[in-house]
């Protein structure tokens, strides 16, 4: 098996996880936080999917990964719907693995820029940090879920 073909498998399993365990959440829950000044559920998931865009991105530009952070947070703070940051979410999922289906092995273990961010690591190290990223950030949802009266389904299985 290609490492493409192990990155998208991967994706799409942490898109699968993801989506199970937050689709009790509803448009109504899009403004949910826990706490004042936390992101709310819209803006947890528009984060997620900006994050595998930020992963992709960084990881097969010369430059590297961006890192203004404060410049990120102004675009997810600006999401109030619940059912268009799953969109993005989504977009999200589908570019990466359309985009990492066609990469060779050689380009896939190909250093990652110098710099804070995984640098020197293989490109094909990024998938495993968008899994662990998106797991954090559907960890987090699922307490938001709770907060609201709502058991959170299994991510493994229906």
């Amino acid at each position: 098996m290609s490492l493409a073909q192990l990155a998208v498998d991967e994706l799409n399993a942490a898109q699968e996880f993801f989506n199970r365990s937050t689709r009790n959440l509803k448009e109504e829950h899009s403004g949910v936080a826990p706490a004042p000044g936390m992101m709310t559920a819209a803006q947890q998931v528009a984060h997620a999917a900006q994050t595998i865009d930020w992963f992709m991105k960084g990881a097969f530009r010369p430059e590297g990964f961006d890192t203004d952070f404060e410049a990120h947070a102004k675009v997810t703070d600006t999401y109030t719907s619940l059912a268009a940051a799953r969109q993005w979410l989504e977009k999200a999922f589908t570019t990466a693995t359309t985009s990492v289906a066609d990469k060779s092995d050689a380009e896939l273990l190909t250093p990652l820029p110098p710099g804070p961010i995984m640098g020197g690591a293989p490109r094909m190290a990024i998938f495993r940090a968008i899994t662990d990223h998106t797991a954090h950030h559907r960890g987090a949802l699922t307490v938001y879920a709770r907060t609201q009266g709502i058991v959170p389904p299994m991510p493994y299985m229906d």
